[in-house]
Formats: structure tokens, C-alpha cells, sequence
């Protein structure tokens, strides 16, 4: 080393650690990593607290005051950067196709711990979004341990009793928009190197500047064990199974390996009063004591409960108990439809049972028979195969980058996969400033009831701006969320279009208590722009949805208003902050555990509708059939 460049490093390494820690804000988790590996001095420099209290607020997951509280749970703020730097990815709004009402789990953080809520179509009350509590149900968590590693827990509800399901953090790849859940063979080995590992002593830790390199890497993917993808058992892949034997799987796992949640687990999920100091102070408390339980509970399981994996000598013995039981009404239908119909057989009997005939044979060959279980088809793997590669199961959750089409903004969904997927958002910025998540209901003044109409449908818009020709730059407003009963349009529907080079001349029907039904309440309403476009109608299908004109008027309070030409039907939004009504928001219970974290049957009712008798200052969730007739109007 030439004197120059000692002389250089000798004046870093004798850097204060403030000074030092200003500068490596500039620099990557990845980045310090690398330093460890250059000398002993820097070595040194970089274990600095203070230096990964910098990078934890650089990736900016949750705030300063948080990061200090979180590190009390934590082995120092390596680990911590660590569990914040895997699970940042996973931030955001992920998506379903089913139900058509909407499926939206907004994932934000918890304690030391991510949390996925899923927001319940709803309708919204006499207080408003602002002031009344928004209904969520948990659907997972994926939680930090000491050393910042990474543990998965779904959730589900099932009798009327609520469970958590243990499961591990397959992968998170820092572009992900899928995530996964899947059953995952494993070796013994492997599994007791997991729990011995997780179990390590403050004087053993694991070397936390090794992983965070491996996690900030070019692949972008991320691991939340610690073990080389070369010791892991080859396997073959989860979603090479066909759906039934998929489902079945998940179906096994979920009903075998699960905890029934304790009153001193079944706590407050994240902090909700930031404000009150002393009451914030309690909340920090029981999520520490709740944390603690569940790591135990993952980790070691509980006595006398169900174990954390499951033995494939039980779970062949289970899907042979599943088989014969399920053959057995095939084949009792089978005879029943016979006898009752062997006195009266038309020419579509006949034609019927000829296309049994030919796809029982065709099963038989090897393609995919009717209860939804591979023989032999090429396309899909076997389950005996995928079951060879380990001596137990387990759930894995997987957040993965894959190519996707869309349909202007809305991703388009595969139907059998177990899956959520990310919800493209655009960043409000100058040229886009209307971009991002926008909720409220139809009726002005927003949010407020009368007699005949004591709620409104919550509706949850996703605005994005894009050119489909020069000089036509259109901002659309994609519905994510409605508050209704029963569907009045697909999910993913585009609830207006506008040009937003084309200014309106419309005049906003309801500006200064004009509107007919406006009210003496009615505030003033001053217009500071408006754009001509198309509001959906009904029409045909889910991509070619009937539209008729109407305007989208920008208020002085920052608020959206799309108002229908014709019938003077108004659907008035504002910028939603998910994060603060959750945390004002009311928790029900969930679904049952597979369809919690993806739901595939095809819904055009609200499936929470056993949530109306709840006591919430929201009105209910009771049917709104009337506001295709009294509000939208858009049919004529």
C-alpha cells in the first residue's frame, strides 16, 4: 500500500463516529459490509452503533422514535437493518381479483414485524373516513427475531376460534410483486439447523454484515434462514403441482400445524397512540410481551398443541384418507345418477356418458383427472415427486418477482395461483399531483348521511397517469375497493377516465349550495380545475364497461369530485393515509386461513357480511342495492 493511500485510510479510521456515520449516508448497507472485509481498523469503524442507527433510518421503514424502541427487542442495530432492509419490499398495497368487491391488504410495520391487514368493504359512516374507525382483518405478519432474522405467521380463524399458522420466509426479492404462499418439503436436518439456529445465545450471534451483503445483492433476492441454497434439499417446485394437489397441501398444513391464539397473543398488532405518550408507552409493552410469545411459540411450539411440521408418513396417510373418501362420492354419485335415470335416457344421456367415457380414459393416460390430482401429465409434476425430496412440510411464504401483464393499471391475475399481487403506484409529483390512493363515497357533501341513506359504499380508487397518444395524457381512477353488497362493477374497473390536457367548461352542479339535494350545510365550494372525461356506466364486461361524460372538478381543499353530466351523480374522493386509519381502525376477525391470504372463489357479494351487526360507528354493511338507482343513475 503506497503512503498516500495509508495515509488516506488512517484518516478514516480515525474518523469520529458521528462524522462517520453523516458520511455513510451515502452508502449502502451492502456498501459497509464490504468495508468490514478491507482491515482491521475499518472493521472496527463499521461495528459502530451509531453508524447502523444511520442506515436504519436511511432505509426508512418506520421513524427515528420507533427505530430506538425496536432495538430494545433486537441484538444491536446490525440485526435490526438487517430485518428492515429484507422486509422493505413487502411495504405497499397487494391485491386480488376475488372478490369483486375488492381484495386490498395493505402491508405497513408493526413491532419489530410487518403487518398485512386487509381493509373489509364497508360503508362509511356518519363520522367520516377521518373520525370513524375503518374495519381491517389481519391476514399475516412476517416478524424480526434478535439477530434480525425473519419468521412468517398467517392468520385465520376457524369455529369461532382464532389461530396463527407458523410458517418460514422463503425469499424476498427486492423487486417482488407475488406473494406466494406454498408448502415446502424439508429435510430433518435442515429443520433442527433452523430451530437450533434461531435459538442461539447473545454470544454466538450470527454475522449480520454476511447477510445483509447477501440481501442487498444484484439478484436483488433475499434470505430469511441461514443456510447456503446448496444445502437445501432439491426440490420440486411448489407451483408445478397442479391446483389440487396445491390446495390439498395448504389444506393439510393449515389444518395440522397451528396455534390457537391466547388472549396474551391475540394483542394489538402495532402502536396506535403515538399521541398519548402513556398509553403509547403500554401499547409498546404488550407488543413486546406478544412478540416474545409468538417467537416462542414459532420456534419451539407449544406443549401439548400441534407440532410445527408435519412427518410425510402422516400426511400421506391423510391424503389417502382424503382420496378414498373422495372417490367414494364419485363413485356413489355416479350410481345414483344411473338408477335414476335408467328409465328415461335421451340422446344427451347418451352423448354425456360418451364424454365420460372418453375422459375417464383420457385420465387414465396421464392427463389431469376430475378430482383435481396429477398422474402422470407432463405439464404438472407429481406429488409423490414433490414430497420425495424431504421428510416433512412446512408453510413458506415467497415474495417474488415475475413478469406480469396488465390491463392499463390493474395486474392481470393468474386464477388457481395462492397469491397476492403488488398494486402499481405512482408517486405524487409535479406533472402527476394527482396520483396515488384516493377513498370517499357518491353524495354531496362527502360523508354525509340522511334518513333514507344512513350509509354510504367506501369506495377505494388507485389514481395513474398514462399517454395512450401524443397529447392525450389521461389520468385513470382504478376502483380497488367498494363498499356495496353486492358488485355493481368488476374489480379493477376503471371508475372515470380524463384528459387532463383538456380543460372542462362544466360548471359543478352543487358549487355554493346549488344542488337540489345539497342542503343549507352544504359547504362553499370553490373549483380550482377541471378536466373532461368519461365515467363508467354499465356496460360489457369487465374491460369494455359502458361510459357517459361527465368532469372531474379539483377543489381548493385538495379534494377530487368526478361528477356524471347527465344525472349530476357525484363520487367525491380524498388522499388516503392507510397507515393512520388502520391504526384508528377496528379489528374483526379474519376468514379461514388459505382463504385469508388469498381468496379464488369467484364473489360478487361482500363474504364479510357477518361483520354488520359489529358495534362500529360505521352504519353497517347491510345491502345498498339503492345506490345503483338513487346515486349513479348512469343506465339512461
Amino acid at each position: 500500500m503506497s503512503s498516500a493511500a495509508s495515509c488516506g485510510l488512517s484518516l478514516l479510521v480515525d474518523l469520529p463516529d458521528d462524522v462517520f456515520a453523516i458520511i455513510s449516508r451515502s452508502l449502502s448497507p451492502r456498501d459497509i459490509c464490504n468495508l468490514t472485509l478491507c482491515c482491521n481498523g475499518l472493521n472496527a469503524l463499521t461495528s459502530s452503533e451509531k453508524l447502523w442507527l444511520t442506515q436504519c433510518e436511511v432505509v426508512g421503514v418506520v421513524p427515528p422514535k420507533d427505530l430506538v424502541v425496536w432495538r430494545k427487542a433486537v441484538l444491536s442495530y446490525k440485526a435490526l437493518c438487517r430485518f428492515l432492509v429484507n422486509v422493505k419490499p413487502l411495504l405497499g398495497i397487494w391485491v386480488h381479483q376475488n372478490p369483486e368487491l375488492g381484495n386490498v391488504v395493505y402491508v405497513m410495520p408493526g413491532f419489530v414485524s410487518v403487518v398485512g391487514c386487509r381493509i373489509i368493504p364497508q360503508e362509511l359512516g356518519p363520522l367520516g373516513m377521518d373520525n370513524g374507525p375503518i374495519l381491517w382483518a389481519p391476514v399475516f405478519e412476517v416478524l424480526g427475531d434478535d439477530d434480525g432474522s425473519t419468521a412468517f405467521i398467517l392468520h385465520g380463524r376457524e369455529l369461532d376460534h382464532n389461530y396463527i399458522y407458523p410458517g418460514s420466509v422463503r425469499s424476498i426479492e427486492k423487486t417482488c410483486n407475488v406473494l406466494l404462499l406454498e408448502v415446502e418439503p424439508r429435510k430433518q436436518d435442515i429443520v433442527n439447523l433452523l430451530h437450533g439456529s434461531n435459538s442461539r445465545s447473545i454470544d454466538h450471534p450470527i454475522s449480520v454484515e454476511e447477510d445483509v451483503g447477501k440481501r442487498t445483492s444484484e439478484s436483488g433476492s433475499t434470505r430469511s434462514r441461514r443456510f447456503s441454497e446448496e444445502d437445501a434439499p432439491t426440490t420440486v417446485p411448489f407451483r408445478r403441482l397442479c391446483f389440487g394437489d396445491r390446495r390439498k397441501l395448504l389444506e393439510i398444513a393449515t389444518s395440522q400445524v397451528r396455534f390457537e391464539v391466547s388472549d396474551s397473543a391475540d394483542g394489538p398488532l402495532f402502536p396506535c397512540s403515538q399521541a398519548d405518550e402513556e398509553k403509547y408507552e403500554r401499547e409498546i409493552l404488550q407488543l413486546t410481551r406478544r412478540r416474545s410469545l409468538i417467537m416462542r411459540m414459532h420456534k419451539f411450539g407449544v406443549p401439548s398443541s400441534l407440532p410445527a411440521q408435519l412427518d410425510l408418513d402422516d400426511i400421506r396417510k391423510l391424503l389417502d384418507r382424503s382420496s378414498e373418501f373422495r372417490n367414494s362420492l364419485i363413485s356413489m354419485n355416479d350410481d345414483t345418477r344411473s338408477s335414476q335415470c335408467a328409465k328415461r335416457r335421451t340422446l344427451g344421456d347418451y352423448v354425456k356418458d360418451s364424454l365420460r367415457q372418453v375422459f375417464r380414459r383420457s385420465n387414465s393416460n396421464g392427463t389431469i383427472p376430475r378430482d383435481g390430482y396429477s398422474n402422470g401429465d407432463s405439464k404438472h409434476a407429481r406429488l409423490h415427486e414433490f414430497l420425495s425430496s424431504g421428510d416433512t412440510i412446512g408453510l413458506t411464504f415467497r415474495a417474488s418477482t415475475m413478469k406480469l401483464s396488465s390491463y392499463r393499471a390493474w395486474p392481470d391475475m393468474h386464477e388457481t395461483r395462492f397469491a397476492l399481487y403488488k398494486m402499481p403506484m405512482q408517486v405524487p409529483v409535479a406533472d402527476q399531483e394527482y396520483a396515488g390512493l384516493w377513498g370517499g363515497a357518491f353524495g354531496w357533501p362527502p360523508g354525509s348521511p340522511s334518513e333514507d341513506k344512513p350509509g354510504k359504499a367506501l369506495f377505494f380508487l388507485v389514481a395513474s397517469y398514462h399517454e395512450e397518444s401524443p397529447g392525450q395524457r389521461l389520468l385513470i381512477a382504478t376502483k380497488i375497493l367498494e363498499g356495496t353488497h353486492y358488485v355493481l362493477h368488476p374489480n379493477g374497473s376503471a371508475m372515470f377516465i380524463v384528459n387532463v390536457n383538456e380543460p372542462s367548461d362544466d360548471q359543478f352542479y352543487w358549487s355554493n349550495g346549488a344542488g337540489a339535494g345539497a342542503g343549507a350545510d352544504a359547504p362553499p365550494v370553490h373549483v380550482k380545475h377541471a378536466f373532461s372525461g368519461e365515467g363508467i356506466a354499465n356496460g360489457y364486461g369487465f374491460r369494455f364497461p359502458g361510459s357517459k361524460p361527465g368532469s372531474l372538478f379539483v377543489l381548493e381543499d385538495e379534494m377530487l369530485v368526478f361528477q356524471w353530466k347527465e344525472s349530476k351523480a357525484i363520487l367525491a374522493l380524498q388522499r388516503l393515509n392507510l397507515q393512520d386509519l388502520l391504526k384508528k381502525g377496528r379489528r374483526v376477525p379474519a376468514l379461514p386461513a388459505i382463504a385469508n391470504f388469498s381468496y379464488l372463489t369467484k364473489s360478487y357479494s361482500n363474504v364479510f357480511s357477518s361483520f354488520a351487526n359489529m358495534g362500529t360507528s360505521f352504519s353497517s354493511l347491510s345491502p345498498v342495492k339503492r345506490f345503483a338507482s338513487e346515486n349513479l343513475q348512469l343506465e339512461n
